[in-house]
């Protein structure tokens, strides 16, 4: 399981695993009190040319392992939800993908939205992909993965 907390990207790059990254209260799945340090994952974010040590926890009563990371990133996706946003708000205004970024991970991004759009919200969000990608959100759903 992941946890998103309110930390500094650039601050955990700088301190890599001397950053203190605050424990949880308990475990998400079993709510036990107790969890153990189970060391660090490496894990690559857009915004750094390097890897990021982000520290797990595991729960011995339930055996699961919760893994840290910033606020700000979908599960399993490097880019931030930010960076999505606006590479998807820009193709749909001007036409054109930003510059500096993969067209093709961008275009992977814009058709997952529309799947995911139009299974989980309907035709009539087709026209506003864009509120449609914040209702996703709201609603809890990752709006650009392929998996309905």
């Amino acid at each position: 399981m992941i946890i998103s907390l309110p930390v500094s990207i650039k601050k955990i790059h700088r301190l890599g695993r001397d950053f203190p990254w605050p424990r949880p209260g308990s475990c998400p799945v079993c709510h036990s009190g107790r969890l153990w340090g189970h060391g660090f994952v490496l894990a690559y974010f857009d915004d750094l040319p390097e890897g990021l040590w982000l520290r797990r926890y595991r729960c011995p009563l339930c055996g699961s392992v919760h893994r840290l990371k910033p606020e700000g990133y979908f599960r399993r996706f490097q880019a931030s939800v930010s960076a999505i946003r606006g590479a998807i708000e820009r193709r749909l205004t001007t036409g054109r993908w930003p510059p500096g970024v993969c067209r093709v991970r961008c275009a992977q991004w814009l058709k997952n939205l529309s799947r995911q759009v139009m299974a989980r919200l309907g035709r009539s969000y087709m026209g506003r992909l864009l509120c449609g990608f914040d209702r996703l959100i709201r609603l809890g759903a990752i709006p650009v993965t392929r998996s309905l």
